[in-house]
């Protein structure tokens, strides 16, 4: 740390003795400079002279004052400028007691605003230099008049840069603290998403599969016995099934690894491309589903084509856990102007609709992903039994910014 800023730190830290030490020093300049006397004959000459007592006394007060110039910066202005006044019509020759209004007059320029800096400034120099003039011993265009007219301009002038110069630090350092603040919460707020993304994978793919496990292990637990080869199959279905699930969990776990973690998933996000691999496995559950697609030639973002994929992942498991073992289901993809829509339908039984249509999780990841994307998503019974799921997924997505999302 350089001895400038460590000044600084001590003084922050202990005004008052700074200003002790201020006073102090504008006592010896104030004293030294009473008994210099300047003439001004056919050259500029110095000689010594004493002051008076009274002068002396009013220096030691005003420079008394300015110890609690922070303090009180008004009433020390008020104090030293009245100490001035008496000076220029008593001294002669005249003392410098007007140092410790300039002094006080440059703390009141400095902490206070600028209309104030104005009002009292005007009124210091029009005070002391007219009672100077006026009714001082010297003639009103002496020099040492016109000296008390500069000093105090100087001492306001001065004072107002140094409060300007303070407000403009001030202004960037809570300028810089507030875009801290906010790439703070940005980078919160992207966690917060991320996490809330990886929770709706984790569910997707883990309803999907454990539906069908369960599925087939219940086909294979009934089979067992009678038809060996059957549950032989179902039970291939279960291993394939819980594989697929190892990894997909497998995937979506390893974005939680940092950087340097070893094995980070490579593989690329599902999407429709694998939508006959997904009704395939639905298939082999026992689900009948048709698919039907007019997309043909569609290139999807990668957050509207995962979006769509698992959309209907979690609509065709809810159809295999609510719908009923005799359910079909049907699934379109068909693109409609500047959006891709999404439908899933299915004929379940009455029975098993409101627990179809509970709104747990699945529902609640499907509205969340279609949110993020800005589109708009339609459940609920159809007119004579079963579920509907509407989804439409615009093609290009806009944040509320107007900006493409990155």
């Amino acid at each position: 740390m350089s001895t400038l800023a460590r000044a600084r730190c001590q003084a922050k830290a202990h005004p008052l003795a700074m200003d002790a030490v201020l006073a102090a020093a504008v006592l010896v300049c104030m004293v030294a400079g009473s008994f210099v006397e300047p003439r001004h004959r056919d050259s500029v000459s110095w000689v010594l002279r004493t002051p008076d007592p009274l002068s002396l006394l009013l220096m030691a007060l005003g420079a008394a004052a300015l110890v609690f110039r922070r303090r009180a910066p008004m009433a020390v202005l008020a104090l030293t400028g009245t100490l001035s006044v008496v000076e220029s019509l008593t001294g002669d020759p005249r003392a410098p007691v007007a140092m410790s209004a300039v002094i006080a007059l440059y703390t009141v320029a400095s902490t206070t605003d600028r209309p104030t800096t104005w009002r009292v400034g005007l009124l210091t120099m029009t005070v002391l230099t007219g009672t100077a003039m006026a009714a001082g011993p010297l003639p009103w265009y002496a020099q040492e008049n016109l000296g008390i007219f500069a000093w105090t301009g100087i001492g306001a002038t001065a004072g107002d840069a140094v409060r300007s110069r303070r407000a403009f630090v001030q202004a960037i350092r809570e300028r810089a603290e507030r875009a801290e603040r906010t790439r703070e919460e940005e980078a919160r707020r992207r966690v917060a998403e991320e996490r809330l993304r990886i929770a709706r994978d984790l569910h997707d793919v883990v309803a999907h599969h454990i539906a069908l496990v369960n599925v087939q292990a219940g086909v294979a637990a009934h089979v067992m016995d009678k038809r060996p080869d059957q549950a032989k199959e179902a039970l291939a279905h279960v291993r394939e099934a819980s594989r697929s699930a190892l990894n997909e969990l497998r995937a979506t776990v390893g974005l939680l690894r940092q950087s340097g973690d070893p094995e980070a998933p490579t593989e690329p996000a599902p999407g429709l491309d694998r939508l006959d691999e997904l009704t395939g496995t639905f298939r082999s559950a026992g689900l009948h589903v048709e698919v039907a697609r007019a997309d043909q030639g569609t290139t999807l973002p990668a957050a509207v084509d995962l979006a769509a994929y698992r959309i209907i992942q979690e609509a065709l498991t809810n159809v295999q856990k609510h719908a009923g073992p005799q359910a079909k289901a049907e699934v379109s993809v068909v693109r409609v102007g500047p959006n891709i829509e999404i439908t899933v339908l299915d004929d379940g039984s009455g029975e098993n609709e409101t627990q179809h249509s509970g709104g747990g999780h699945g529902l609640l990841g499907m509205r969340e992903r279609v949110s993020a994307l800005r589109g708009t998503l339609t459940t609920g019974p159809r007119y004579g039994g079963g579920f509907r799921v509407h989804a439409i997924l615009p093609l290009k997505n806009r944040t509320p910014t107007g900006e493409d999302p990155v």
